[in-house]
């Protein structure tokens, strides 16, 4: 039964392809890539944005592309999930690695229900 959405944030974009063979491997049948930008990089980007645009030098601005990954799933499956992003990531606490998340899933139409 599908109960809720995983949510990756991968800033680590080079690391795509490996983790979504790890997620085939532990059993996710399916999952939605997204390609994304955070806030902070956004702004940097902007001309108009002088003040953000002075921390500059703090961002990795080699990496300004993340890839955002929904996965909808069961509490066990997420469990699986979880475990394979952080095998494949690392230590999600070191900047510009990646952030995860759940959602409750209150509705679902237009997915099958084999996991």
């Amino acid at each position: 039964m599908y109960n809720q959405v995983l949510v990756t944030v991968l800033n680590k974009i080079e690391l795509l392809d490996k983790l979504l063979d790890e997620f085939e491997a532990v059993g996710v049948s399916g999952a939605t890539v997204v390609s994304s930008v955070g806030m902070a990089h956004a702004l940097a980007e902007k001309e108009e944005s002088h003040f953000i645009s002075s921390f500059r030098a703090f961002f990795d601005v080699s990496h300004s592309e993340s890839k955002t990954i929904f996965i909808v799933c069961s509490d066990e499956m997420a469990e699986k999930a979880k475990d394979a992003v952080r095998k494949i990531v690392g230590d999600l606490d070191k900047p510009d690695s990646a952030i995860m998340f759940s959602v409750p899933l209150l509705y679902i139409e237009g997915i099958s229900h084999g996991e």
